[in-house]
């Protein structure tokens, strides 16, 4: 009678410890299931099981000896074990996602970077730009926009973002999403993530959507699909050239429930400014006019804008190479100039820095287009011969408006090891080369 006691009394108790595990694995898969708000991941540790398996040694009588008794013990025995290893799983996917952000200004080969990600496949749910969004809704009549309400704007949107949380985005995105869909996000296509076959909602005919996908035929975006297939992904990684101090994302690299790596991309500022001549025309008319005649008027507006560029962006770099110890580990410097000269070379260190493997298929399509013709290499193009884009600008920039960039971006020039050049003929000759030899603190492991 008192066996039968002893066994029904461990038994009562083994399944107490089963729920209680159930509750456990439960609450963690929840973070892997469709939710539209962030969830804190939990960390459970492993005393619950021990205590569990502990009470099978119970007065001394092993498990395996009650198990001969009653063959209800052998089936507890098995799912207690079960659920060890399934919590284990659970924990460990979850412990493994790495979350990437991609900072850059606009033109220094940001969208063709950011294709090493978005290439990854099924395991990365990558996004274009999606602080878009943010900045166009702050932004002042003036033009500008409050520097210290985008940076909090940013963070939290980021932050929602990389939790799979769009939330925080939807109520910058005009018009608003009704019922979380819309057709109005910013460069839809340019995010394989958000045109795969899981988030494809059947096409409507009347509903135009600009940045409409191009690999399949697909309605407005349903943002809680989007967000379930960002649950789903082993990976997160985001692309953006509107954060301009690296030292605002502090919240995020400290943040336990991302394991965040920053990859801070930077261009000569003289390529940038030719670039943006172009790409942004009538943005740059007072540059284009300074270009042919009269001398540049150090302390006009556009000229302030970019020397506050330049000042920006060096600020974030030393931040970074400093390697404070809430950046340790997390923050890598990359040259435009060295992807374009060593294409396969820089995505295996940036993925090596990740953590993340780097696939044949990454490595296929770096090999497929950095080998662009003319023809594809256009403007928006994530098609590129590289090692031509190094020196292309040096041919279209007036030597007098490179001086320019070189007095007000000096300090920017030197920290990254770009040469400064002192006449028409330096600058066009393409036997001397403007780039230093440099190798950046980087922490890989």
């Amino acid at each position: 009678m008192r066996m039968k006691y002893t066994i029904s009394l461990v038994f009562i108790v083994a399944l107490v410890i089963i729920e209680k595990e159930n509750n456990i694995i439960s609450r963690v898969s929840d973070k892997l299931t469709p939710k539209q708000t962030p969830q804190t991941p939990l960390q459970p540790s492993n005393s619950a099981s021990a205590s569990a398996l502990g009470l099978l040694k119970f007065n001394g009588s092993s498990f395996t000896t009650l198990s001969k008794l009653d063959p209800v013990f052998t089936l507890m025995k098995r799912r207690l074990e079960n659920y060890t290893e399934q919590r284990s799983e659970v924990i460990g996917s979850a412990g493994n996602r790495k979350h990437i952000l991609l900072l850059a200004t606009t033109r220094t080969g940001s969208s063709f970077v950011g294709e090493f990600f978005n290439q990854q496949g099924d395991n990365m749910f990558y996004l274009f730009e999606p602080l878009w969004h943010v900045e166009r809704s702050l932004t002042l009549e003036s033009g500008g926009t409050n520097a210290t309400a985008a940076a909090r704007a940013y963070r939290e949107v980021l932050q929602g973002l990389f939790l799979c949380d769009f939330t925080p985005l939807e109520s910058f995105i005009d018009p608003l999403p009704v019922d979380h869909v819309t057709s109005a996000l910013f460069r839809r296509e340019s995010s394989s993530s958000l045109c795969e076959e899981s988030v494809c909602s059947p096409f409507v005919k009347k509903v135009f959507e600009r940045y409409h996908c191009r690999t399949r035929k697909c309605g407005p975006l349903n943002l809680t699909t989007a967000s379930e297939s960002c649950q789903q992904k082993e990976h997160r990684a985001i692309k953006s050239v509107r954060v301009r101090q690296l030292e605002t994302l502090r919240p995020l690299a400290e943040d336990p429930r991302l394991d965040i790596k920053f990859i801070q991309l930077v261009r000569d500022p003289r390529a940038v400014l030719a670039s943006r001549m172009v790409a942004f025309s009538a943005k740059y008319n007072n540059w284009k006019k300074w270009a042919v005649d009269g001398d540049v008027p150090i302390d006009d507006d556009e000229v302030r804008k970019l020397k506050g560029n330049c000042d920006n962006i060096r600020m974030s770099a030393e931040v970074g190479l400093r390697q404070p110890s809430w950046l340790r580990r997390r923050y890598m410097l990359v040259r435009y100039e060295d992807i374009a000269r060593f294409p396969m070379r820089k995505a295996a260190e940036m993925y090596k820095f990740t953590g993340i493997p780097f696939t044949p298929q990454v490595k296929d399509w770096v090999l497929k287009n950095t080998q662009a013709s003319n023809e594809a290499s256009g403007v928006y193009s994530t098609q590129k011969n590289s090692s031509e884009q190094v020196e292309k600008w040096r041919f279209s920039i007036p030597y007098k408006l490179a001086q320019v960039v070189q007095r007000v971006c000096g300090p920017t020039m030197k920290l990254f090891g770009y040469k400064f050049v002192n006449s028409e003929a330096m600058l066009t000759d393409k036997s001397i080369s403007l780039i230093e030899e440099k190798i950046f603190i980087q922490n890989f492991s």
